[in-house]
């Protein structure tokens, strides 16, 4: 989120406090009417239909968001590839620039890192939400064409029915112990996510936030040990322990200990020696079958109600520092999120960028594992 090359040794309250500072001066939101929320509403209401892509319902609470606005407005959803990863989010919208039927995504929710190339392959239109000045400058396109939305933490989700000792720390994922048990949430040559897993590994293991082949050959010996899984993982993989040791952003993770409700038992546990923070962000496609059904879900997720909407999701929002000033955020819901007090990395944009492209370049010559 903020260009950083140090790790901060802080609480996530604090991090949260320090990394989302912004403008306290309340913003008019969708709630409040007005002629021109009325005309949008009014037009995205004609268009009648809002497509999304790789949007979980167990991710950052995007079930209830999308119950709730489709609901609020009338709008029906199309949900496409729900366990896809941002590559895919954006590889929809090339291959359907000409397409103006269901498979065309209005909107997308990626990576951080994927930001400059939304921009610098005309992929996205710009759009600045009502709330656009309580969103912090440092995430989000100063031209509107992509805005920050949350942030999680890694960490590993461990199906403690199955594991009888649960890994702590990254070395921990060499023991024999864990043969055919470790998975990553997305391929890393297409999923933010599971790119993030490289890179965090690279970072606390002898590399740094400019170095991630450190990465690359820790997952080479976890997968030389027979303990990586090559799938996507997911929850009912470590519900049925398939895998039932995970790396995925908190915010999924304490989402699957809460819907399995100790069926199994699940352990979220925060890697002793360090992890990493990831940001996502939302835009619009640049050839949305439905632009104002888009900037109106924008609207809705930018909107306080949106916002704590996420944040039931354990998922830190962008505006949370803004909300917390005016006393809008949810206090029992926020009372909820964890806290950590190891080392946290907040990549850069270029830094992650600069390991994005050497994860996908490298992933498979230097590991070799296929995920699927």
């Amino acid at each position: 989120m903020r260009t950083k090359s140090m790790f901060i040794i802080v609480s996530l309250i604090v991090v949260l406090s320090f990394v989302l500072s912004a403008c306290s001066t309340p913003a008019p939101t969708a709630s409040t009417g007005g002629t021109a929320m009325d005309e949008l509403i009014a037009a995205a209401k004609k268009e009648g239909n809002l497509t999304v892509i790789a949007l979980p319902h167990d991710w950052c609470n995007y079930g209830e968001a999308i119950s709730t606005f489709s609901t609020k407005y009338g709008i029906t959803m199309n949900e496409l590839n729900p366990d896809g990863g941002s590559a895919d989010e954006i590889q929809a919208i090339v291959a359907n620039k000409d397409n103006k039927g269901p498979q065309a995504p209005d909107v997308i929710d990626v990576g951080y890192g994927f930001g400059p190339q939304l921009i610098s392959d005309k992929l996205v239109m710009p759009y600045k939400v009502s709330t656009w000045d309580s969103i912090p400058a440092d995430s989000k396109d100063p031209d509107g064409n992509w805005y920050g939305d949350y942030y999680g933490v890694l960490a590993f989700e461990v199906n403690s029915d199955a594991v009888q000792n649960v890994p702590q720390d990254w070395s921990d994922l060499l023991k024999p112990e864990y043969k055919g048990q470790f998975a990553l949430s997305g391929d890393p040559r297409a999923s933010a996510q599971a790119q993030m897993s490289v890179y965090a590994a690279a970072i606390y293991n002898g590399g740094s936030l400019d170095n991630v082949q450190p990465g690359l050959d820790f997952f080479k010996k976890v997968n030389e040990a027979g303990n990586f899984v090559p799938v996507i993982a997911k929850q009912s993989t470590v519900a049925k322990a398939e895998t039932p040791i995970i790396l995925r952003w908190d915010y999924s993770a304490l989402a699957d200990k809460d819907t399995l409700a100790g069926n199994p038992n699940i352990d979220v546990v925060y890697p002793k020696s360090g992890t990493i923070a990831g940001v996502y962000i939302q835009a619009i496609s640049a050839y949305a079958p439905h632009p104002n059904a888009a900037k109106l879900w924008m609207e809705f997720l930018y909107s306080d109600e949106g916002q704590n909407i996420w944040l039931k999701g354990y998922c830190h929002p962008i505006r949370y520092a803004d909300m917390q000033t005016r006393g809008v955020v949810n206090a029992d819901i926020a009372a909820k999120l964890p806290t950590f007090s190891g080392p946290i990395a907040f990549p850069s944009i270029d830094q992650i960028n600069a390991a994005k492209q050497v994860i996908g370049d490298q992933w498979m010559s230097v590991v070799g594992a296929d995920v699927k």
